[in-house]
């Protein structure tokens, strides 16, 4: 099923947009009530339900993390208000759009894997979704927003009751300024009792949400915010060492998780690796490295693609230095950034010689 798979979406791959299209087109004229699910101006949204389809479709090979992200996927459509009947449709949709791109390549056997891989999706998400009894999604109102760096702001945001994720999880939001345009968003803090949940938002060239994070949220504009995702968390029972590698905004993640260890008396060796093109991307490394010297379980090192000033930092990619320390065979391995610092970071470590099974990220970023 996975190489059928595969090997069909590579046949149809440069056609995506024009695919994308199609499945929309067939998604709102078969169930139009669907389209109120989704944004006015589709130019953003209109790859991004195709691209996670077909992503999801291609971890069909990998139970162990495909079935616990779809449990959370399913809980989270929940604050679409998507009902049982809409994942028929989509179905419908995807197999009417590949059908449609693939022509005479749409065989029985290519026809069968994809409605056998759609359909253990479906189901896994809607049983999930059906047994949830929490909220949906839960209200916020921004207490504080303060720029970090020219591009990356600091917002935090707290909620009537404090919304269940652990630190290093993922949360879904949705501003006033870009009224279902939902972004995957990672607080930059363990869970509190007053429910406050601080966010650091970097404004990427082309992001209609993010600059307007950056640039317009005021205090108190409403969020709604879905429910966690993710499994990145650091094992501490496991007897190894910590090694964590962190890239962008990535450090808001690790930020939570050194924040919720700092809370237990013993941790073991963490080893914490942030790295930026230049110094600026580094925009919170301060209050990492105030945190390493009130922790003498945890090592912060700093690293820069550009560093001109020799101001101390390692130099070369985050890739590049951490494999430059050698294999990590005694430590977990924690990885936290955009896709292709993810990729490049995981893919070199593993040619060093890191056991796959220490790795741990979120392989599922839709942003």
């Amino acid at each position: 099923m996975v190489t059928i798979i595969r090997n069909s979406w590579t046949e149809v791959e440069a056609q995506a947009d024009d695919l994308a299209k199609h499945f929309y087109a067939v998604l709102f004229q078969h169930a139009p009530t669907t389209r109120e699910l989704f944004p006015a101006n589709m130019q953003i949204q209109r790859s991004r339900l195709l691209r996670a389809l077909v992503h999801v479709v291609q971890m069909v090979d990998r139970p162990n993390d495909l079935i616990p992200f779809l449990g959370q996927l399913g809980r989270d459509h929940r604050k679409f208000g998507v009902i049982a009947q809409h994942y028929d449709a989509v179905g419908y949709a995807l197999l009417s759009a590949l059908e449609h791109y693939l022509g005479n390549a749409w065989i029985p056997p290519v026809a069968k894997a994809w409605t056998d891989a759609y359909g253990l999706i479906a189901e896994a998400m809607r049983t999930s979704a059906e047994a949830e009894r929490g909220p949906a999604s839960w209200l916020g109102r921004v207490v504080g927003h303060r720029r970090l760096s020219w591009d990356v702001a600091m917002v935090q945001i707290q909620t009537g009751q404090p919304i269940p994720y652990q630190a290093g999880q993922y949360l879904s939001v949705e501003t006033p300024r870009r009224p279902r345009l939902w972004r995957y968003l990672s607080p930059a803090n363990a869970p509190r009792q007053d429910g406050v949940i601080e966010f650091h938002v970097r404004a990427v060239e082309g992001g209609w949400v993010s600059r307007a994070i950056v640039a317009h949220t005021q205090r108190g504009d409403t969020w709604r915010i879905g429910p966690p995702m993710g499994r990145m968390a650091a094992n501490r029972q496991s007897g190894r060492s910590q090694l964590m590698v962190a890239g962008g905004t990535g450090m808001a993640p690790i930020k939570a998780i050194l924040d919720e260890m700092s809370q237990h008396p013993d941790n073991p060796r963490t080893e914490v690796f942030v790295g930026g093109k230049n110094w600026d991307e580094l925009y919170d490394f301060g209050s990492l490295r105030q945190l390493s010297y009130t922790n003498p379980w945890l090592s912060v090192v700093p690293v820069v693609e550009q560093d001109d000033d020799g101001a101390g930092a390692e130099s070369g990619t985050l890739a590049d230095v951490v494999t430059r320390y050698g294999a990590w065979k005694d430590h977990d391995v924690l990885v936290c950034g955009s896709p292709a610092m993810v990729r490049a970071t995981v893919s070199r470590m593993l040619v060093a010689g890191t056991p796959l099974d220490q790795i741990r990220y979120d392989p599922f970023t839709m942003d």
